[in-house]
């Protein structure tokens, strides 16, 4: 049995002159350990095999999930592009203006097209079938009514990280007043002592 250890576990080459310096005793420094020291080295070594397995699926688990999850972020981007490129090509009798929001109808022969007026507006007497209404975005991408105020909300969040980006910028030192840094008066003074200097 200890034969078949051995095999599976590498122990340090034994030298009885290592770097040319003889030993006083090589059998302290190279004798072959308890076959038991050989088992729990084994042991041991599965054990660290088992770990690093067990890591590499963890680690794969988490790409794994990422890989879903942008997949499933290209699928929406592809709907969305399709549904914005079908909008783009309804028809419509004005120039559409980013930031305003279009009705869309369905006549009986089955055109779509956009109008400017609510359904509401056209009261009992709207002529045609309303598909719903969407807001042209300044990227010229559309958002669905139900999802206009969510939109609007993401965009102001992301205009202040933006502002804010360009203030820490902007900075000539550290920011600890916020993201909007303020001279001080302390400041202004040295400003003006360089300046007559």
């Amino acid at each position: 049995m200890s034969e078949n250890i051995a095999t599976h576990v590498q122990l340090v080459e034994s030298e009885s002159r290592p770097m040319g310096v003889r030993l006083v005793n090589t059998y302290r420094t190279n004798r072959t350990t308890d076959s038991m020291d050989l088992v729990s080295l084994a042991q041991s070594i599965q054990k660290a095999d088992e770990f690093v397995r067990a890591n590499a699926v963890n680690k794969l688990q988490v790409i794994a999930e990422q890989i879903r999850y942008l997949q499933e972020q290209a699928r929406t981007v592809l709907q969305d592009s399709k549904r914005d490129n079908d909008l783009h090509h309804a028809a419509c009798n004005f120039k559409k203006v980013p930031g305003h929001i279009y009705y869309l109808y369905r006549r009986p022969s089955g055109q779509i097209y956009f109008s400017l007026l609510t359904p509401e507006e056209w009261g009992s007497s709207c002529p045609h079938e309303s598909l719903g209404s969407y807001k042209l975005q300044y990227d010229m991408s559309w958002t669905p009514a139900e999802k206009i105020q969510e939109k609007d909300d993401e965009l102001a969040i992301l205009n202040k990280i933006l502002n804010a980006q360009q203030a820490i910028t902007n900075s000539a030192g550290p920011n600890i007043q916020g993201l909007v840094q303020r001279e001080t008066l302390i400041d202004r003074v040295q400003v003006r002592e360089n300046q007559e200097d």
